[in-house]
């Protein structure tokens, strides 16, 4: 699965269906990104995504990962939209069959979601709205890949 949602969701209930059934699998790795309040600067993150595009492109990345650490299944939920400090942001899962390739396979996707997919990121708070871009680490995190 690779969607988009504006709404809220539960990531326990998310691996649980993820996990459900499978009976070849060995190992399971999940990422859960939480919006910061970012020490009372940020009240509201709003992310920015073109509908159908951006599953397309995080569809893309995901096929690699499959390919790459030989995984079973990639679940990879983002919220885009308006989203409050402590809510959910971002959930991955990888399935695989030994523990190494679902714990590669995850952080390489994150990699790819924090700083190269097609998500625009404004931060709203006190001093106003800026928008923001990845940072350094962000991309130098991603390049370890190529």
């Amino acid at each position: 699965m690779i969607a988009l949602t504006e709404k809220v969701f539960d990531p326990g209930a998310l691996l649980s269906e993820f996990c459900r059934g499978r009976q070849e699998t060995g190992a399971v790795a999940t990422f859960t990104g939480i919006a910061r309040a970012e020490a009372g600067g940020t009240s509201i993150l709003e992310l920015e995504a073109y509908p159908g595009f951006t599953e397309a492109e995080i569809g893309k990345i995901a096929d690699q990962a499959r390919a790459r650490f030989g995984l079973h299944d990639v679940s990879i939920l983002h919220r885009v939209g308006k989203i409050a400090p402590g809510e959910p942001i971002v959930f991955v899962a990888t399935a695989g069959a030994h523990r190494r390739a679902a714990f590669e396979a995850c952080d390489f996707l994150m990699d790819y979601l924090k700083s190269r997919a097609p998500f625009w990121k404004k931060e709203h708070g006190p001093a106003g709205a800026r928008w923001v871009e990845p940072h350094a680490q962000d991309h130098a995190d991603a390049a370890r890949w190529d």
